[in-house]
């Protein structure tokens, strides 16, 4: 795959060609490609912002959401095509923007890092995903405490010591 001074984000550097295995190495798509909601749905958060601090229009700023909500759709449905180009859950999308909406998918990363993405986007896929283990956690506790008292009656040899001891419930 051959890299020209600036084709990647962080290639500003660099000129030549890039080896495939730091390609490989370098590219988390594989594991944080289950982040594209919140990805999106930082995107949405940034592109508003923009616009209320003029830096982009308000059209420009419609034609923003309304490619994320393509992005988003097509993710939804199963059908995003990721491409080898794509290193990260943020490339993809935003790759897939321009795609769709042409320049003005550059304007999205006025004024953000994407150290400021990386994070935000943790930060949101974290806080889902807390909810929906600590949803379970309670659900199993729940379950346990519900199958106990159908079983209050079963007895069964305890152990102590490695020996066994007087019968539990």
């Amino acid at each position: 795959m051959a890299n020209t001074e600036g084709s990647k984000l962080w290639g500003g550097r660099f000129v030549g060609d890039t080896d495939p295995i730091m390609e490989k190495f370098n590219a988390s798509i594989g594991y944080d490609q289950r982040m594209w909601d919140a990805d999106i749905r930082g995107s949405k958060a940034y592109v508003r912002a923009l616009e209320k601090a003029e830096l982009v229009s308000a059209e420009e700023m419609a034609q923003i959401l309304d490619g994320l909500n393509q992005v988003s759709e097509e993710w939804s449905k199963g059908v995003f095509v990721l491409k080898p180009e794509d290193e990260d859950i943020h490339t993809a999308n935003e790759r897939r923007l321009k795609e769709l909406i042409g320049a003005a998918a550059g304007k999205l990363h006025t004024g953000r890092s994407r150290n400021d993405q990386v994070v935000t986007d943790m930060r949101l896929w974290l806080r889902d995903a807390i909810t929906i283990l600590s949803d379970n956690c309670l659900q199993l506790i729940s379950t346990l405490v519900e199958r106990a008292a159908i079983e209050i009656d079963v007895l069964f040899p305890g152990y102590t010591h490695m020996q066994r001891a007087q019968p539990i419930r």
